[in-house]
């Protein structure tokens, strides 16, 4: 049996995948070449990446090898049983010829392409256990030595994973105070200096009685009131100033934050693709959407864990929403709880709305708008 070890080209390709960890702008393009890089090393025909939320349900599921045709026969991508369910709970890679013969494997779904030689190991930082990576149809079956250096790509795919959810709370933390920030200039200065011409303004009207230039000063007055309410507003709106550059990244982690933070349970946000750069109506209408959706799940599911997830493909965008919580059945809610507001948004931008729910299994509900 061969001993695991790492040849100068297997370094070479690991340092170089370490760069591309470092260098990537998007977690999902290092994860993609993670995998590839794996299958390369490994000369595995098949090689997939599964990422779990804090739910224990996977968030992203990053594969190679299936053609989008096959991909989109086959469905929903796994469900975290079998095999990938056995890495996950001993968090110790797993090394068959056969993926049938081994104890913990499960039937593949219909359309799946035929599989046999499986290598899979936990990606994790420590002790805590990010998700999976595997690799199938090695010719000849995979060897110790490929173990070795699909275990340090995993460790390189949790680090990403790990930074990518830091970087997110960090730039959580800037958002708020900076919005906090512009919140107190807003009422420190201008605000203070409309309400003391309102004040001016009334002291006059009254010196003037009931005369013309009088009701002029008090409309006037009236409408410095209107002003200041909508300042008001504006401040501790969700929203952006119209004038900055949108970030729906940015926008959508201020509105998880305020409407978790009565809550106990925990939010994730995941964004895949060119998210930044959505048309302007699709962005008004994902904001509701996830607030519509995530108010919910916190309000009514009894969730601890909740993910929601704002994926761009090239003709429409995905956003969808998980929890860990009680369950609910669907019909008998239909016209509850929202669910027909997320349709009719859906429907009137030419999309449609699917919500999947049984009690004691958590909800997902997924909203597609054409982009």
């Amino acid at each position: 049996m061969d001993s695991p070890s790492f040849s100068s080209d297997d370094v070479a390709r690991l340092v170089e995948a370490a760069a591309t960890v470092a260098g990537a702008a998007e977690l999902t393009e290092t994860l993609e070449a993670i995998v590839e890089t794996a299958m390369d090393l490994t000369g595995a025909s098949y090689g997939a990446l599964g990422v779990l939320g804090g739910h224990g349900f996977l968030t992203e599921f990053i594969h190679k090898g299936v053609d989008p045709e096959t991909a989109k026969r086959i469905g929903a991508p796994p469900s975290g049983h079998g095999l990938l369910g056995t890495i996950t709970r001993v968090a110790e890679g797993v090394r068959t010829d056969d993926i049938a013969d081994h104890p913990d494997s499960v039937s593949f779904p219909e359309h799946h392409p035929p599989m046999d030689s499986f290598l899979g190991v936990p990606i994790r930082v420590g002790d805590e256990v990010f998700g999976n990576l595997y690799l199938t149809n090695s010719e000849g079956g995979f060897r110790d030595g490929d173990m070795a250096n699909v275990e340090a790509l995993a460790i390189i795919g949790g680090s990403a994973i790990a930074n990518a959810r830091t970087s997110r709370r960090l730039r959580t933390v800037a958002v708020v105070e900076d919005r906090e920030r512009i919140a107190r200039d807003l009422h420190d200065a201008i605000i203070q200096d409309i309400f003391a011409v309102g004040l001016g303004l009334q002291a006059l009207a009254g010196r003037l009685g009931e005369s013309e230039a009088a009701v002029e000063i008090r409309d006037a007055t009236s409408k410095l009131d209107d002003a200041i309410t909508g300042l008001r507003r504006f401040i501790f709106d969700l929203r952006p100033p119209v004038w900055a550059h949108r970030r729906i990244r940015d926008e959508l982690a201020e509105l998880a934050d305020s409407l978790a933070e009565p809550h106990d349970a925990e939010v994730e946000l995941l964004f895949r693709g060119e998210v930044d750069s959505l048309p302007e109506r699709v962005t008004d209408e994902i904001l509701p959407i996830v607030r519509e959706s995530l108010s919910n799940a916190l309000r009514h599911s009894g969730a601890t864990n909740i993910t929601t997830s704002v994926v761009r493909h090239a003709d429409r965008v995905v956003v969808r929403t998980i929890d860990n919580g009680d369950g609910f059945e669907v019909e008998a809610a239909n016209n509850g709880m929202g669910l027909s507001n997320l349709r009719s948004r859906a429907v009137n931008q030419g999309g449609f709305a699917e919500i999947s729910s049984s009690s004691g299994s958590g909800t997902t509900v997924e909203v597609t708008l054409p982009l």
